[in-house]
């Protein structure tokens, strides 16, 4: 089986990085941070190469009380929040502007792999800026209903589903999403929770 691993960083997926380079099959691809140059890197790489599995591996935050930071969830809806239009103080989403556009990436098939099946099921968005501010969190909340936020997570779904190529965004929780406060986030604990899931994913697939 022929495995995509993406990354928008090396340091979430230190601890296997190795084991991950090693492992015959496996094609490791780090490609920054952000939804542009995922999607960039994602397209070119499932364009040049055919892959059985596509895995999305990375940290995110959490909107959930439930998900606490160490916790690992597998996205299955993300969405591009932040499309849309100012008006005043208001936000017009892109849906309300009467524009086409594929905003919303479901994975309504994901692998059946049992390390997969076994996580949290999850709605995320995908951001340009991570929320910090109370209002911003309010209003986002109320507009989505996010369990979790990324940078990258949409872009990767949607470059995975335009390759018919099956996939899976796999996050463990490293901070809640409150006004910035990294004394309080759990990075080296969701990393390494995030590791171990992903090699019981490996020895299944």
């Amino acid at each position: 089986m022929r495995i995509l691993i993406v990354t928008a960083t090396a340091a979430e997926i230190a601890p296997i990085e190795r084991r991950l380079r090693l492992r015959a099959g496996v094609e490791l691809l780090v490609t920054g941070v952000g939804m542009v140059s995922t999607a960039a890197h994602c397209a070119n790489a499932l364009a040049r190469t055919g892959f059985d599995l596509a895995l999305n591996l990375g940290l995110c935050g959490s909107f959930d009380p439930a998900l606490a930071p160490g916790v690992v969830v597998h996205v299955v809806s993300d969405r591009l929040s932040e499309l849309g239009a100012e008006d005043g103080e208001a936000f017009l989403a892109i849906e309300s502007l009467g524009l086409r556009s594929d905003h919303v990436v479901n994975n309504t098939s994901p692998p059946g792999i049992p390390a997969i099946v076994a996580l949290p099921a999850v709605s995320g968005i995908t951001v340009n800026t991570v929320h910090g501010r109370v209002p911003s969190i309010a209003a986002v909340t109320a507009r989505c209903r996010p369990q979790v936020e990324s940078m990258e997570g949409a872009a990767f779904m949607y470059a995975c589903r335009l390759a018919n190529v099956p996939y899976a965004q796999v996050r463990a929780v490293s901070n809640v999403v409150e006004r910035r406060n990294r004394e309080s986030w759990k990075i080296k604990e969701a990393i390494d929770a995030l590791g171990a899931i992903a090699l019981n994913i490996l020895e299944a697939a």
